[in-house]
């Protein structure tokens, strides 16, 4: 039961930094870091996909709120949620299917390549619907790429920063 609050706690958190701090601060005018994605990929995974992915929508719709996006990050954390088994099955194999995955014991590597993964395919949806203009597919992927790798580096310090400090307690 107080893993269940906690996860609330944190949900609440990440939605209130994003929208009333995150989304007025663009770095070099167009880096956003998008925080609030930590809830969505460190969900436990033992829960009921269909509420996964039923919460996931909300709490895009959530941050669109803040946002003022018309459901374009709704869009994008619901493709998120929608294939993350599929990215926990090519990153974590058979740990993944027998369902002892730890986020807090996670290899290095591992943990880098699910979280980019995630990351660049939710903010690709964010950017094609945002733009939704193929003839500028240069600023799409260049929007995407940059800001991937801003969002990583800001969930990953969170990450470390909230797991790891459970590590040692």
């Amino acid at each position: 039961m107080s893993n269940i609050f906690s996860n609330i706690i944190i949900a609440i958190f990440l939605i209130i930094i994003q929208g009333l701090f995150l989304n007025n601060v663009n770095f070099l005018e167009w880096l956003n870091p998008y925080i609030y994605l930590y809830f969505i990929i460190y969900f436990p995974l033992k829960s009921n996909r269909t509420l996964y992915i039923t919460i996931s929508f909300l709490y895009g719709l959530m941050i669109d709120f803040f946002s003022d996006m018309h459901a374009i990050h709704s869009a994008a954390c619901l493709i998120i949620a929608y294939s993350r088994p599929y990215f926990l099955k090519l990153y974590f194999g058979m740990a993944y299917e027998h369902q002892v995955v730890k986020f807090n014991s996670l290899e290095i590597k591992q943990n880098i390549f699910y979280l980019f993964n995630i990351i660049f395919i939710h903010h690709l949806t964010l950017f094609c619907l945002e733009i939704f203009d193929l003839t500028k597919i240069s600023l799409i992927l260049s929007n995407t790429l940059s800001n991937s790798i801003f969002t990583f580096f800001s969930i990953y310090v969170l990450y470390e920063f909230l797991l790891n400090n459970n590590k040692r307690s």
